[in-house]
């Protein structure tokens, strides 16, 4: 007796609900993620074993490049927008308001405040450039490094400082930046450090 054959039917799956939980998801880690710019000086971090997490908010960026540059910022824009007028009163300069607005906006900044308002007028990318970071004036001739320091605290008293030295820094670099905070009684600060994995201790 012959088979018979079943007609075979394509199967249909309504992706709707799978695409709507997709795109929910997305949009979630869109919101709540934090995206990190670029830094202007490239830095290479020691190591050590220390597990203490950095703050996220209300922090100082110190950064010092192999070769002594130092560049800063502070979190928050307008803090920042602020920051800038009071070094513009303190040093009599003029900033347009795009140049404030650039100012707001860069996470980071590495030039000698005679050198801001042209560097503001750069792009971001242009900005970045290593040619274009000369690095804020840290000596005890000109330290302007010490002013930024000292108007950021009035800005927001609530500030953290973080520093990360690249690992081929000179000890002596270092020091007048840490010199400089402990002139001005900023003696607690949070070290950047590459994380390594803790010696094992022997079996008793």
């Amino acid at each position: 007796m012959p088979k018979v054959k079943v007609a075979r039917k394509s199967t249909w799956v309504d992706m709707t609900a799978m695409c709507d939980v997709a795109f929910l998801l997305l949009t979630f880690f869109i919101l709540t993620s934090n995206f990190i710019q670029k830094e202007l000086v490239q830095v290479v971090t020691p190591t050590s074993i220390s597990e203490i997490k950095v703050p996220e908010v209300n922090v100082m960026n110190i950064l010092i490049g192999n070769d002594g540059k130092v560049v800063m910022g502070i979190d928050n824009q307008k803090k920042r927008e602020e920051l800038l007028d009071k070094i513009s009163k303190a040093y009599n300069l003029n900033f347009t308001k795009k140049q404030i607005a650039e100012f707001g906006l860069s996470n980071t900044f590495g030039v000698p405040v005679a050198a801001l308002g042209q560097s503001l007028d750069l792009s971001p990318g242009d900005r970045a450039k290593p040619e274009n970071v000369l690095g804020i004036p840290a000596d005890s001739t000109a330290n302007e490094f010490k002013e930024w320091v000292r108007y950021a605290r009035q800005v927001n008293p609530q500030l953290k400082i973080v520093i990360k030295a690249d690992k081929g820094t000179p000890y002596g670099k270092i020091k007048k930046v840490l010199n400089t905070l402990l002139d001005l009684n900023e003696n607690r600060y949070n070290l950047i450090t590459g994380m390594e994995e803790a010696p094992k201790l022997p079996k008793l």
